[in-house]
């Protein structure tokens, strides 16, 4: 995936999250998350070297409770954050630019796996019109159980992937954003019509 963050923007944006107030590491990750509607997570690998530069620099400060640790900014850290401030609203302007482009990777993958469905049902109902046709002889009545029963395999799986996807979003609490629900939204319904016309074209080539 192309990087999300122009060298040396995570961290001056890092210093933009604390500026609302003390945080821990993981909620510095979800900050990022929900940012970006869930179409990006940062690694720890990622966030916490950053954290550790910045308060070597003195620009943020740490405090430990247990095993966690808050960091809040310093005001080092608010002064440069006040001189660096339209640098700031240009991060903000290519997150909104990244969030559209990661929408879009995702409207691509949905289609993506919709083709291959369609190919599937094409595939499945081209065996079945090929396949020897005896009128009410128990072979043909079987390659058309199997048939129905492979489509409904395939639906079912594509189904229940798409439902986990959403259900691992609801666990970690993150919101999808309008974008990228709404390329969800237009690929599930260009696959319910083309699954549909698929259909009605078989029937209409059995009559």
């Amino acid at each position: 995936m192309p990087a999300v963050f122009a060298h040396g923007a995570l961290r001056l944006y890092l210093l933009a999250l604390l500026e609302d107030g003390p945080k821990h590491g993981y909620e510095i990750i979800r900050a990022l998350e929900e940012r970006f509607g869930g179409t990006y997570s940062p690694s720890a690998g990622t966030i916490y070297p950053r954290l550790a530069k910045l308060e070597a620099e003195g620009l943020v400060s740490t405090q430990s409770h247990g095993r966690r640790t808050t960091y809040s900014i310093t005001p080092g850290g608010s002064t440069e954050l006040a001189q660096r401030r339209d640098e700031v609203a240009d991060i903000e302007e290519d997150i909104s630019a990244s969030v559209r482009r990661l929408a879009d990777g995702l409207r691509e993958e949905i289609r993506a796996n919709m083709r291959g469905l369609r190919a599937d049902l094409a595939a499945s109902a081209e065996a079945t019109r090929r396949a020897p046709r005896r009128a009410g002889t128990v072979t043909g009545n079987r390659l058309a159980h199997n048939s129905l029963k492979e489509l409904e395999l395939l639906v079912t799986t594509f189904s229940d992937e798409i439902r986990l996807e959403l259900r691992a979003q609801a666990r970690t609490k993150q919101e999808i954003n309008e974008t990228a629900a709404d390329a969800v939204r237009a690929a599930l319904k260009e696959a319910q019509q083309s699954i549909q016309a698929a259909l009605r074209g078989n029937t209409g080539n059995s009559a």
